[in-house]
């Protein structure tokens, strides 16, 4: 992206603090009258010492010297802010912008994790924005001092000898002109080095999330040459962003010796001709080592300047991603849910790949109802599920709860009122209490350890060491499949949904926390419209119906006992799963 449109993308950001902006240049400002006084003193001195030496008494040099100290108190006092309170700012643009970017996150849709690594995401809302802070308050500062000593500068130094400052001048650009091309490589090498970190961290995540399966396969050794690999990659991308900034702050200094070359043959010619006094020779060298000194620290800021950007474009990337899923323009909260949903004619295809899941889907599910999804594996038994909270949107046809298309109702009211639990359960790092209080964050600890016991979780948290605050592990590694399970359905028993989805809910379990868990799931789906995705078909024999998935169609539906009479796809995965013959089974089950 071009540097203009990421510093007017950034830009809005010095609003609330445009206050504090203001001073700090202010400040700056002062920094910058105090350090071009010393050289207007000193020539001063030399030159009325030159004419006549009696006329610099001790009076005269208290009060010269009283004044520049009274000035470095003034630029001590105005650095102390710079330093403090610039930096502070700079820090709450940082924060500010990683607040907006974790807020985005929250809106997007699952196609853009399907798609984005973790590792990448960590690295832009944390690492990229930590030079921001600096970016934030040296940008403008810099610039500001760069600006005001280069014109403060010219016109002093005009005044001494202006053919030798419009000499001294020409080669300013011509420096900045042949810095420009490092400038750019070490812009678009600390991205890569950006991206590179990004893919550092996926790496480390993804090792350190499966180091079980790691360890069960001794794959250790491949793990670590993967990293080394991934590492020396790292190394390498760093060497180049070295080698261009090797040669970027060498064209500085070789500029640098050219222009004080030009000063000591020029000014010394210049004065021998009587065109320049030696008390401005020393003020106009002194000049030029602050032109220089400010020049060389612009064109040295531009690393970090490239630093900054750099984070700001990952930023801007995150911040551009676009958010499908989003409130309608009028959309009404969903009340006094009853839980009918309504599929008219509804088509899916996910928007990355584009390949098509769900074709000319109807089906109208009565509030209160137990509905069961089962078939082959790539049916799109999940993905209907999904779009009945705006997980995605239908590519084609309508969802209706309770007569009220999806699309029509805020988000925030339509998934308060579904629960969800599923196959993977993710615990947050915390305690017992804390993961199961985030189906309803305001609940009190009754009201907490009710929903405990409803999804039959309250004996077993008891025998833990610190009972409800017991601290479950990352992702909840101190507790059992079954345990875990029996937690997310306390979580739902709180949030008290009108709509529940059952994602494969017990497969994952052994048959004795199976059966624990089916009698919490069933006192959990009482009074409440229930969709089931199953493939243990023992364990939706209850449901009022059966859908049968298959290649994004319905393409059976019934009791169990009438799919079963019908001898289609239902029939056959009951039979797979059977042990006992065909007669023998509907004997012993009462068919």
């Amino acid at each position: 992206m071009k540097t203009t449109e990421l510093l007017k993308r950034f830009a809005p950001y010095y609003g609330k603090y445009w206050k504090t902006l203001a001073f700090d240049l202010f400040c700056a400002s002062l920094t910058t009258v105090c350090e071009m006084v010393l050289p207007m003193i000193l020539r001063y001195i030399t030159n009325q010492g030159m004419q006549d030496l009696s006329s610099i008494t001790v009076g005269l040099i208290l009060k010269i010297a009283g004044l520049y100290f009274g000035l470095r108190i003034i630029d001590g006092l105005a650095a102390f802010y710079m330093a403090y309170t610039g930096h502070v700012m700079g820090a709450q643009i940082e924060t500010d912008m990683r607040q907006d970017a974790f807020e985005h996150l929250q809106k997007l849709s699952d196609s853009y994790f399907n798609n984005t690594k973790v590792g990448q995401i960590m690295a832009r809302i944390t690492s990229d924005l930590f030079d921001v802070t600096e970016f934030a308050h040296h940008c403008p500062e810099e610039f500001f001092i760069a600006f005001l000593k280069a014109v403060v500068s010219f016109v002093i130094l005009a005044g001494i000898n202006l053919p030798l400052t419009v000499t001294i001048f020409i080669f300013i650009p011509i420096m900045t002109v042949s810095c420009t091309c490092f400038n750019l490589k070490m812009r678009a090498a600390f991205k890569e080095q950006r991206h590179q970190i990004g893919e550092l961290n996926a790496k480390i995540e993804d090792n350190l999330l499966g180091n079980r399966v790691v360890r069960a396969f001794a794959n250790q050794d491949i793990e670590i040459e993967k990293f080394r690999a991934d590492n020396h990659a790292f190394l390498a991308i760093k060497r180049k962003t070295y080698k261009y900034m090797a040669a970027f702050q060498d064209t500085i200094r070789m500029f640098d010796g050219l222009m004080y070359t030009v000063v000591i043959l020029a000014g010394g010619i210049f004065m021998l001709k009587g065109k320049i006094a030696p008390g401005d020779l020393v003020a106009y060298t002194m000049y030029v080592t602050t032109l220089l000194a400010t020049i060389r620290r612009i064109i040295e800021f531009a690393e970090q300047f490239q630093r900054g950007m750099t984070g700001i474009e990952r930023f801007v990337e995150i911040m551009d991603s676009t958010v499908e899923i989003l409130d309608e323009p009028g959309s009404k909260a969903l009340t006094d849910v009853k839980g009918g949903i309504r599929f008219e004619h509804v088509s899916f295809e996910y928007p990355d790949d584009h390949n098509p899941v769900l074709d000319d889907i109807s089906l109208d599910i009565r509030p209160g109802e137990r509905i069961a999804l089962v078939g082959p594996s790539g049916g799109g038994k999940t993905t209907l599920c999904n779009l009945i909270p705006r997980f995605y949107d239908t590519t084609r046809g309508t969802i209706r709860i309770d007569g009220q298309e999806l699309r029509g109702i805020t988000l925030q009211s339509l998934r308060s009122n579904i629960g969800i639990v599923q196959q993977d359960v993710y615990l947050f790092s915390g305690t017992v209490y804390d993961n199961i209080a985030y189906g309803r964050p305001e609940a009190s600890r009754a009201e907490v350890m009710r929903a405990a016991e409803m999804a039959g979780a309250h004996e077993f948290i008891s025998e833990l060491k610190h009972g409800y605050d017991t601290y479950v592990g990352e992702r909840g590694v101190k507790l059992s499949g079954g345990q875990k399970q029996r937690i997310s359905i306390a979580r739902v028993f709180l949030k008290n949904p009108a709509i529940l989805i059952l994602d494969e809910a017990t497969s994952a379990l052994d048959n004795e926390s199976e059966h624990v868990v089916s009698q919490s799931l069933d006192r959990l789906a009482e009074g409440r419209t229930t969709v089931t995705i199953a493939h243990r078909l023992t364990t939706i024999q209850n449901a009022d119906r059966i859908l049968v998935l298959s290649d994004g169609h319905i393409a059976e539906e019934g009791s169990h006992r009438e799919l079963l009479e019908q001898k289609g796809i239902y029939y056959q995965l009951y039979m797979s799963v059977q042990d006992q013959p065909e007669a023998d089974l509907a004997e012993g089950e009462g068919l």
